[in-house]
């Protein structure tokens, strides 16, 4: 309608979101695009897999409650796991205080992590052996479910 008459037919939209120092969110967030923290989120935040999403908790910023995020940067604190499923960056100043899931980690000297990291596909081999195991552990208690008994497990009897 105005201007030269071309058509942008790009329909994918950049968008940022940022949570300044001054907030405070809580509950859980769904977001596209980017979110920038400098304040601070009560609660889990979330973004798909397919979105390319990108989070960066700046050194000010703290998020407590899991984050569900492709991409991860962390300068800042998180009280809760990551789970990243494409690239996560622990900056100097990152302290995660909780589990840390990743494809691809980059850890700059001076960030801390205090719990687990676990790469992606060796916790999804981990989780498929626990799978496994739950699953003959399960076969067996069938089979002896299957043999009468006159006492059930959870009763106990006494004289």
């Amino acid at each position: 309608m105005f201007g030269s008459g071309s058509k942008n037919t790009d329909t994918t939209v950049s968008t940022s979101t940022l949570i300044s120092r001054q907030t405070e969110v809580i509950g859980d967030l769904r977001f596209t695009g980017e979110l920038i923290v400098e304040g601070r989120i009560k609660g889990n935040i979330y973004a798909d897999d397919e979105s390319g999403a990108l989070i960066r908790v700046a050194e000010t910023g703290v998020v407590e409650g899991e984050i569900w995020v492709p991409s991860v940067v962390v300068n800042g604190l998180v009280k809760g796991d990551i789970h990243s499923s494409r690239h996560l960056e622990l900056a100097a100043k990152a302290v995660v205080m909780g589990n840390v899931f990743y494809n691809l980690i980059e850890m700059v000297m001076g960030s801390e992590v205090n719990g687990s990291l676990m790469q992606l596909a060796r916790a999804q081999q981990e989780a498929k052996r626990l799978a496994g195991a739950d699953s003959k552990v399960l076969s067996w208690e069938a089979q002896r479910g299957n043999e009468s008994s006159d006492i059930d497990n959870d009763e106990t009897i006494v004289d």
